[in-house]
């Protein structure tokens, strides 16, 4: 029943989140704040499905993530924008079994989000204890990378979210995803099936100092099969970061640059199932830098 009922929506979620991207473009010049960022993370501790050793054990992959980040806010609701491109050294061939090594991988990882707040729409206070609001959260990721796989992820988001009345922000989400891939050794398009995701996204400030606690836990659920007939899992995806602003050892604005501690662990990567496949498991310890214009 659930999957007919995400069916039947999958045409009002791509439309809804293809409007939501006309709203960001629309109100781009009635934004009431903004914040643009570039940064960089490393570490030499990634993996990926399938990218494993001779003896099983997940290929250890080093790579360097450059990023660009936006959020804004308008009248109705805000935007967030994150665009990562990802430099990766060697990785093992993947996807095919092979122990072929690959010179080193390029991706690009697009995601947006807009949410539209209930209550400014209506003109109402939802407001309560604990509870800021309510909002419609829409979106799409996409990506390519050119390795062996070579995917070309699409994907529309769309489905409700709580705005907790904590100091930054804090909320939860209970998302519909459409997801669909073309990647190398299939004809056409492959859409899985629609699925469940809950995510929890926070940013706070540690007391009154200079650190800020941020991040994302996301659990989305299997996806049915996959484009080459093999059974998704369930994904457990929670990155979080410590972040020190360094602004004012230079007397700039608050949150100009920053530099901090990532971690990251991510299980059944995109779906892929961990048994007899290390590489789908990350615990990924990250250092970031970010500078905010």
């Amino acid at each position: 029943m659930l999957f007919t009922l995400l069916s039947t929506y999958r045409k009002s979620a791509i439309a809804t989140s293809l409007f939501s991207t006309l709203l960001f473009s629309q109100s781009a010049s009635a934004l009431l704040w903004s914040d643009n960022a570039i940064g960089w993370r490393y570490s030499n501790d990634f993996a990926e499905p399938y990218k494993n050793n001779s003896d099983g054990s997940r290929t250890d992959i080093t790579k360097h993530i450059f990023s660009f980040t936006h959020s804004s806010g308008y009248a109705y609701g805000t935007n967030f924008l994150n665009v990562d491109f990802l430099q990766s050294s060697e990785e093992k061939y993947g996807g095919f079994g092979s122990d072929q090594n690959e010179t080193g991988t390029q991706e690009a990882y697009v995601v947006y989000r807009n949410n539209l707040d209930i209550g400014k729409v209506f003109k109402k206070d939802l407001s309560s204890k604990g509870i800021r609001g309510y909002s419609l959260t829409a979106g799409f990721d996409w990506n390519t990378k050119n390795d062996s796989y070579s995917s070309k992820k699409q994907m529309f988001v769309v489905g409700p979210t709580i705005n907790f009345d904590v100091p930054g922000f804090l909320s939860f989400s209970t998302l519909a995803f459409f997801e669909s891939n073309k990647p190398k050794g299939i004809d056409s398009r492959y859409s899985y099936d629609p699925t469940v995701a809950f995510q929890l996204t926070w940013g706070m400030p540690i007391a009154k100092t200079p650190l800020s606690f941020e991040g994302y836990a996301l659990w989305i659920d299997s996806k049915g099969k996959n484009e080459f007939g093999g059974k998704t899992a369930p994904e457990i995806n929670i990155d979080a970061m410590v972040m020190y602003d360094l602004s004012s050892l230079w007397g700039k604005n608050d949150k100009t640059l920053r530099v901090g501690f990532e971690y990251q662990y991510w299980h059944n990567k995109f779906g892929n199932p961990s048994r007899g496949n290390a590489g789908a498991t990350a615990h990924t310890p990250m250092v970031r830098v970010d500078y905010h214009f």
